[in-house]
């Protein structure tokens, strides 16, 4: 079982964990197991103004009550050239941090960062966690907000390996959207076959990998 706090109302760092350890304390009472405590949402987790205190927290309430269990981070790594952040992510047992491209134009067009990022210092950043973080990388094509988007391109997918080599992460998810998008979109699915040929390019470099389509 995991047990997920979303960043929809950025509610305070007391908040946060005033709610953490009322979960944590129920499911303790209940005897029931929780596996990973993960901070995602429809938000970034890191832009929120408390973050590193907010994990220092969480590993506290976690040892307190299930001391076996993980903690988690999914992020969009816009925030990750902040050293406060990233001394924050490297304390959690899972940073899971997209990267969906080499390509600035991609990026912009897919992840529509809050910030303008340039990808030689999105790479840098990456490689400062020394391997310490799971890249989460979505393919997708199709048009997007009246945008032509595909990174699944011979020229995208080997820009995105040689990111890969110098980033080194300890593994790489690799998945596509659930079903075909709406007609306004018009963003297709990308098929099983495909994302699995992709999957093995990044064993061969010895990069542990989860497929799910």
């Amino acid at each position: 079982m995991s047990s997920e706090i979303k960043n929809e109302a950025l509610p305070s760092r007391r908040e946060v964990y005033e709610a953490l350890e009322q979960k944590l304390s129920d499911m303790k009472e209940k005897q029931l197991p929780i596996d990973v405590i993960t901070y995602a949402g429809n938000g970034e987790p890191t832009l929120h103004p408390e973050f590193p205190g907010i994990i220092d927290d969480s590993i506290g309430l976690r040892n307190k009550y299930f001391p076996e269990a993980r903690i988690a981070v999914l992020s969009n790594s816009s925030s990750i050239g902040k050293p406060e952040i990233r001394e924050a992510l490297l304390k959690v047992d899972l940073n899971i941090l997209k990267f969906d491209s080499a390509f600035e134009q991609t990026i912009k067009i897919h992840n529509q960062p809050y910030v303008n990022l340039r990808i030689e210092e999105l790479i840098k950043n990456l490689e400062l966690f020394k391997g310490k973080l799971i890249i989460q990388t979505l393919f997708v094509r199709g048009i997007y907000n009246d945008y032509l988007i595909d990174n699944t391109t011979p020229e995208e997918i080997e820009a995105w390996l040689e990111a890969i080599k110098k980033i080194k992460p300890s593994e790489v998810m690799i998945y596509t959207i659930s079903r075909d998008a709406p007609q306004e979109s018009r963003l297709k699915k990308v098929p099983l076959q495909e994302l699995q040929e992709i999957a093995s390019r990044v064993k061969k470099l010895g990069i542990e990998t989860q497929v799910s389509g």
